[in-house]
């Protein structure tokens, strides 16, 4: 995939570079050195000063770049890691990048970029941003950082690192904790010079691979594809430094480009083991469907595999499914010690990295080749805006997977005969000679079926097999054992005592067939594992032949297969279910038709028998009436445990609580009191007085209705005059006249003391479809009354529910 031109923003502030213990208190340990710095140089540079105890040799902690390269390419993202082996551990840390023979008092004697990868581990220092330090004060055993390589020109580079432990500070300018780089000469572009050191460890070890996904809508919701997520089935083996499966900074093999686009691991295994003399162990585990689950649903995929002297390391790698080619996975990881020993356990959280071989930006992006072929490089979150990863701050991507590789046993004679700790005694126990049960008590399972019949007839060594199925993981922090029990065996007659009998690996899968049309010829190896203890020759065959057809009718319009993959893993965990197996076209129709051949087979599956196991629940009941009659309240719903409580505990809701809405309740008128009574509308003789009051509220969802809001009394002042004077007439009428005008403008519409409105406007929009909402409407004031004694004369609002059916 193309990298966007998107610029990489690091703030230098605290939030991005990682140091373990806060600065003050690390340097408090060691004033006496601080005392001689002088005052004008940097915080920085104090940092460097400020060593404490020196220790040359000192090998419990280590600082490594992955791949562990000598050189570097100019703007190449490098994922670094500080570590401390078991039972160490270290508090604090600190990390810088300089140039090579700088003193780090100033800006431009540091190298590169440090990218946060979790905030939580790991932070920018606030007194020297260039430099990375731990979040928190805590014991850890391993640390990591994206470094982003300098600029052409730069010349080699010096990592250093600090640690620390029980109040000292330990600082190395040569050693563990310290890693050179220099810059890659132009002409080697592409190149990536990974020198491993040659193993020391005597006899064999061997591990378990378990497999962690991590990828959900919930920790990645950006455009999560909900219905086609998974991871591919993973493949790996355990290698010499000879052979590569994948690395950074390398081209993707035809293998490993299958596995990232197609999630196919055909090809993949193929190469390797057309390595054999390379390969140990080739690592195989089940694709899963979806990406994750539960653990106490679907158990983590795992698979063992074994190490020697010269193929000590392993990689890995599985497809995050659906994407262009972005993949997860483990290169080169060295299990052999320094101290010639087995390494006793790895724990790798991953981020997704790009095969290189397609140009896609999101999950589901249609296939665009990337041409020409570009180099394996981790994803960042500045790829591209459409990235489901992407975040313009630059800040680290959320892993999407954790792998587990653990030491389960030792075999032969060991270079390191004392143990590195009381588990180790345990582990080296071979497993037949484990009469105890060690399933834990958290784990329930059905019992051990029948041992199976030997799958060898002969004096050969064969194996035969046991199953059980797992009922229930009541603590989803305790690992349950396998489901799966082997056992060595032979033929009737046969006896494992035989000092002649050799040991033989497993079958490598079949070759292609000879031909690509009609019948031919394939083969398969194998190679003998443990000569005979009395030194006589190994007769048992190394190489098996046998008739293939492919293509029956050989006519233009048939199209090229390849074999049937393994069968997937049942839909169901117990009772009847289905199995699906795939195979790939290889070669279309030489006419240019379409190939007709099935690509997938299904078929059903039995697994043993459904049992009743913990948190069996009933269906859930009917939900409750309402707890009010009217408005907003609140109903219950309620299921009942239906497994035995000897089973273990069950933490699922056994009642569930939701609002509920019911029509609004009803809302009476209301009204201010009455005002003061009004003048008499007559000078002289009968007339009347009126008094108002105005309403507050009106009625709603049927509550009571709104009474008179004008009374009215009769009034007599004094007699009028019989004979008054024409101009008094005049001026009397035109002073009733006014009144009543007034009192006729008062009582038109919605009145109010001292001003008349304006009409209601139309109720508003409902502010919800369904689950109640509100309207609103409106009355202003369209004239005051200078003669009134109400001052106080303003514009109006009512709401009212709207849309109260449920959703």
């Amino acid at each position: 995939m193309r990298l966007s031109p998107a610029p990489l923003r690091l703030s230098r502030t605290p939030a991005l570079l990682a140091l373990a213990l806060p600065l003050a208190a690390a340097l408090a340990f060691s004033d006496e050195t601080l005392d001689k710095v002088p005052k004008s140089e940097g915080y920085c540079s104090r940092i460097l000063r400020a060593q404490g105890t020196r220790r040359e040799g000192y090998t419990e902690f280590s600082l490594r770049v992955e791949g562990d390269p000598d050189f570097y390419k100019p703007g190449t993202s490098y994922r670094v890691t500080l570590s401390a082996a078991p039972p160490s551990y270290f508090r604090g840390f600190t990390l810088i990048a300089l140039k090579e023979n700088r003193e780090g008092d100033k800006e431009e004697d540091h190298a590169g970029t440090f990218q946060i990868i979790d905030e939580e581990e790991t932070q920018f220092m606030s007194n020297c941003p260039v430099a990375v330090t731990e979040s928190t004060p805590r014991r850890r055993t391993r640390i990591q950082v994206f470094w982003i390589a300098p600029p052409a020109g730069t010349g080699c580079v010096i990592l250093k690192a600090s640690i620390v432990q029980k109040r000292i500070i330990y600082f190395q300018d040569e050693g563990s904790l310290t890693k050179k780089l220099c810059e890659q000469d132009s002409t080697f572009d592409g190149v990536t010079d990974k020198p491993i050191l040659d193993c020391c460890a005597c006899g064999t070890a061997k591990y378990r691979l378990t497999f962690y996904g991590n990828w959900s809508e919930k920790t990645h919701p950006k455009d999560y594809p909900r219905r086609a997520n998974h991871w591919s089935a993973i493949i790996g083996g355990s290698h010499s430094k000879n052979y590569v499966l994948w690395e950074y900074g390398g081209y993707a093999s035809e293998g490993v480009k299958q596995v990232a686009e197609l999630g196919s691991p055909v090809k993949m295994e193929e190469e390797i083991r057309q390595q054999s003399d390379e390969v140990l162990t080739v690592i195989k585990a089940k694709a899963q469907w979806p990406a994750w689950q539960p653990l106490n649903v679907r158990a983590a995929p795992s698979a063992e595999f074994s190490v020697d002297r010269t193929r000590h390391l392993m990689s890995f790698l599985t497809m995050m499914g659906p994407s262009p080619d972005w993949n997860v996975g483990l290169s080169a990881e060295d299990l052999c010690t320094k101290e010639c020993g087995w390494v006793q356990k790895v724990v790798q959280d991953l981020i997704p990295w790009d095969a290189g071989t397609d140009s896609g930006v999101t999950y589901e992006s249609p296939n665009k080749p990337t041409i020409p072929q570009e180099k394996i490089r981790p994803l960042t979150s500045l790829d591209h805006p459409q990235s489901p990863f992407y975040d313009p701050e630059g800040g680290s991507i959320t892993q999407v997977a954790r792998v587990v590789i653990e030491r389960i046993a030792r075999k032969g004679e060991q270079c390191n005969i004392v143990p590195d700790n009381v588990d180790d005694i345990v582990a080296d126990l071979a497993p037949e000679e484990k009469d105890e049960d060690d399933t834990p008590e958290t784990c329930i399972y059905s019992n051990w079926s029948p041992w199976s019949a030997c799958s060898s007839s002969t004096c050969d060594k064969g194996k035969r097999m046991r199953q059980r199925m797992l009922k229930a993981q009541l603590d989803l922090s305790v690992p349950c054992p396998d489901t799966q029990d082997f056992q060595p065996c032979m033929g009737p007659g046969c006896s494992d005592e035989d000092g002649s009998t050799c040991t033989m690996s497993e079958w490598i899968t079949w070759s292609p067939c000879s031909i690509s049309c009609g019948m031919g010829m394939r083969s398969r190896e194998r190679y003998v594992k443990q000569f005979p203890e009395d030194g006589s020759v190994c007769t048992l065959p190394t190489e098996e032949t046998e008739k293939c057809t492919v293509n029956e009718e050989c006519s233009p319009s048939s199209c090229l297969m390849t074999e049937w993959g393994e069968w997937d893993e049942c839909s169901a965990t117990c009772g009847t279910g289905m199995k699906k197996r795939h195979r790939m076209i290889k070669m279309s129709p030489a006419d240019g038709s379409m190939c007709k051949a099935e690509t997938s087979q299904a078929e059903k599956c039995m697994m043993p028998e459904c049992h009743t196991i913990p948190c069996l629940l009933s269906p859930w009941s009917e939900w409750s009436d309402c707890s009010v009659t009217c408005g907003k309240g609140m109903r219950t719903r309620q299921r009942m445990l239906k497994s035995l409580a000897e089973l273990g505990d069950c933490n699922e809701d056994l009642e569930q609580v939701e609002k509920c809405m019911l029509p609004e309740c009803p809302i009476d008128c209301e009204l201010t009191e009455w005002s003061q009574w009004s003048e008499c509308n007559k000078s002289c003789g009968k007339g009347h007085m009126i008094r108002t009051r105005i309403i507050q509220m009106e009625p709603q969802f049927g509550g009571a209705p709104c009474p008179e809001t004008v009374q009215r009394k009769k009034c007599r002042i004094r007699k009028c005059l019989r004979n008054p004077s024409i101009q008094k007439l005049r001026w009397r009428e035109a002073r009733e006249s006014r009144r009543s005008e007034q009192l006729k403008e008062e009582s038109e519409g919605e009145q109010f003391p001292g001003c008349r409105m304006r009409p209601w406007t139309a109720w508003s929009e409902c502010t919800k479809l369904c689950g109640g909402g509100i309207q609103e409407r409106y009355m202003t004031v369209k004239k005051r009354f200078k003669s009134s004694q109400f001052t106080s004369c303003k514009d109006k609002k009512e709401i009212r529910a709207c849309n109260v059916h449920p959703c």
